[in-house]
This record gives structure tokens, C-alpha cells and sequence, in this order.
């Protein structure tokens, strides 16, 4: 127990000298406020298709909905493209579980006369679906629950990726 204790007591110290430091508080910010000011002017440009609509939303809440009225100096351009795997069969063939793999490429770019690339990339991630036999509402559900928490986990890769990249450039 005082093994347990004193490793408890002793870990902030030794984050503190390997050189963390929480991403939403940079460097002499006491409150990270200059980085939420630089993720709240990205705004984040239109996205065909339902999964595009879900990724936007979810996007601009953790981006530009953060500080409403923050005047946008960034733009985010993103395109999202899927890939599905079936995974599970019943003897009779009938498909039950579906892999969906999506890619979101995005683009950073300022806003202005001479627009700039800050950054480019591309957030993968995947989630897979149940088919119950003879329950369709319950797969349509399942499908839309498992599109929802995509695209959340993209949007928080990408606005991951935003910080951590004005945090390097150091305008934040």
C-alpha cells in the first residue's frame, strides 16, 4: 500500500521532468486561452453526403461553435470516402456484422487574398455494424450508432491534429 501511495505522490514529478505538458495549456498560457482562440477561428467548409454533414457538425463543435462571433482566419476543407468488409456470415451466407472504414483527407488553408496550406492530412478510422436476422430497424440503428461514433472519432482526430500543429507553429 505505501508502494502503491508513494508512486501516486511521486508521478507528477516525474511528468514534470520528462517534459509534459497537456496539450490545452501551451507553454506561459496558465489556461491554454490562445489556442482555443486559434481552434475556434478554423471554420470548417461544407461536406457533401450524410456522413459529411455528421463529420461537419461534429467538427464545428469542437472547432468554431467553441467561441461563437470569433472571426474565422482558417479554413478546413475535408473529404470523407468509406470502405466496407463483411466480417460475419451465417450458414445459410446471410451477411451479420459489416467493418466500415473511413478516410477524411483534410486541408487547413488560411483565409485571405494569398491563402496558405498549413496543414494536410488524412484521419482513419473504423467500426463495424451487427445484421440481426429479421430485425431491420434494429441494423438501421446499429448502422446509424456506428456512423455517429465515426465520424466523432474522426472529428476529434482532426481537431487533435489542429492543436497540435498551431501549438508547433507557435501561434498559439
Amino acid at each position: 500500500m505505501t508502494t502503491r501511495r508513494t508512486l501516486l505522490l511521486a508521478s507528477p514529478l516525474l511528468l514534470a521532468g520528462c517534459g509534459f505538458r497537456p496539450l490545452y495549456r501551451p507553454g506561459n498560457m496558465p489556461s491554454g486561452e490562445a489556442l482555443s482562440a486559434e481552434l475556434a477561428a478554423v471554420q470548417v467548409a461544407r461536406i457533401g453526403e450524410r456522413q459529411g454533414q455528421l463529420l461537419r457538425r461534429a467538427l464545428m463543435a469542437r472547432l468554431e461553435d467553441t467561441r461563437p462571433g470569433t472571426a474565422p482566419r482558417y479554413e478546413l476543407r475535408v473529404g470523407v470516402r468509406n470502405d466496407s468488409d463483411v466480417q460475419g456470415y451465417r450458414t445459410d451466407g446471410a451477411i451479420t456484422r459489416i467493418r466500415v472504414t473511413v478516410s477524411a483527407d483534410f486541408v487547413l488553408m488560411t483565409l485571405g487574398t494569398e491563402q496558405e496550406e498549413i496543414l494536410r492530412g488524412t484521419a482513419r478510422k473504423f467500426d463495424a455494424f451487427n445484421l440481426p436476422d429479421l430485425q431491420f430497424f434494429a441494423a438501421d440503428i446499429s448502422r446509424e450508432a456506428m456512423e455517429r461514433r465515426l465520424m466523432e472519432d474522426v472529428a476529434e482526430d482532426i481537431a487533435r491534429r489542429l492543436a497540435l500543429e498551431f501549438r508547433r507553429r507557435g501561434e498559439a
